[in-house]
C-alpha cells in the first residue's frame, strides 16, 4: 500500500514539474517571439507568415497549459499573452487583410484551443479577464486587437513577476501618447475604448478625466470637453 502511495506521489510530482516547465517555456518562448516580430508597436506579419513554426509551437504548448485564478499574476499573464498571440495567429491565417474586421467573426465567432478551453478572443477578454478581475481596467492597454487604434503591442511577453509594472508602464505610455489622448486647448479627444468600456474606468464615482489623469505627467484640465475619435481598425503591420 505504501508503495502504491509513493508511486502515485511520484507521478503527481512529475506531472506538476512537467506543467511548470511548460509554463516556463510558454513565457520564455513568447518573449522571444515578440522580440523578434514586433517593432515600434507593429507586427511583422509577412515574416511570421514565411516562417510560422515558432508561433505554432507556442500555441501548441498553450493548449496543454492550465492556470488557476488563485495565482492571479500567472493566470492574467497567460491569458494576456495568449490573446495577443492568437490575434497574430488569426491575422496570419487570413493574410493578406487590411484589418481584423475583414474576417467575419474574428473576435466573437472563431474558436481557439488554448488553456483547456475552446474559446473566442472576446471570451478571453471579457470572461477570462475582465469578469474575473473587474477592478483592473489596465487590461485595455495590453490586449492588442491588431488595429492601429489599439494601444501599441510591446516587443516582449507579459511575465508573472513583472505584471504590475508592465501594466502600469503600458497604461502610462498610452495615456501620455498625444496620438492616443488628443488635446486642443480645453478640448480632449480620447479613444472609443473609453466609450465602449466607460464603466471599467469610472468606478467609485471617478470620471474618465480622473482615471486618465492618474497616469498623465501633464494633467488634463478639469473642465476639459471630452469627445471620442473614431477607432482606427487598420492593421498594425510593419510595412
Amino acid at each position: 500500500m505504501y508503495r502504491k502511495i509513493l508511486v502515485r506521489i511520484t507521478f503527481l510530482l512529475a506531472v506538476a514539474t512537467a506543467f511548470g516547465q511548460d509554463k516556463e517555456s510558454f513565457f520564455s518562448d513568447s518573449n522571444s517571439f515578440f522580440k523578434t516580430n514586433v517593432e515600434n508597436g507593429r507586427v511583422n506579419y509577412k515574416s511570421i507568415l514565411d516562417n510560422p513554426s515558432e508561433l505554432n509551437a507556442i500555441l501548441l504548448l498553450a493548449k496543454e497549459i492550465r492556470v488557476s485564478k488563485e495565482d492571479a499574476d500567472e493566470y492574467q499573464t497567460f491569458w494576456i499573452n495568449g490573446y495577443n498571440l492568437l490575434v497574430i495567429k488569426s491575422i496570419i491565417d487570413n493574410y493578406p487583410v487590411k484589418s481584423p474586421l475583414d474576417k467575419a467573426g474574428f473576435f466573437d465567432v472563431t474558436s481557439h484551443d488554448i488553456g483547456g478551453e475552446q474559446i473566442t478572443l472576446n471570451d478571453i477578454e471579457h470572461k477570462m479577464l475582465r469578469a474575473v478581475f473587474p477592478n483592473e481596467p489596465r487590461f485595455h492597454f495590453v490586449l492588442v486587437c491588431a488595429g492601429l487604434g489599439c494601444p501599441p503591442i510591446i516587443n516582449k511577453a507579459y511575465l508573472p513577476n513583472t505584471l504590475n509594472s508592465q501594466l502600469e508602464e503600458q497604461t502610462k505610455y498610452a495615456l501620455n501618447d498625444p496620438n492616443f489622448i488628443r488635446i486642443n486647448k480645453n478640448k480632449v479627444k480620447i479613444s472609443q475604448i473609453f466609450e465602449w468600456y466607460k464603466g471599467d474606468f469610472t468606478k467609485e464615482g471617478k470620471s474618465l478625466l480622473d482615471y486618465i489623469n492618474q497616469f498623465r505627467t501633464k494633467k488634463l484640465p478639469e473642465k476639459s470637453k471630452v469627445s471620442y475619435y473614431p477607432y482606427n481598425w487598420a492593421l498594425n503591420e510593419i510595412k
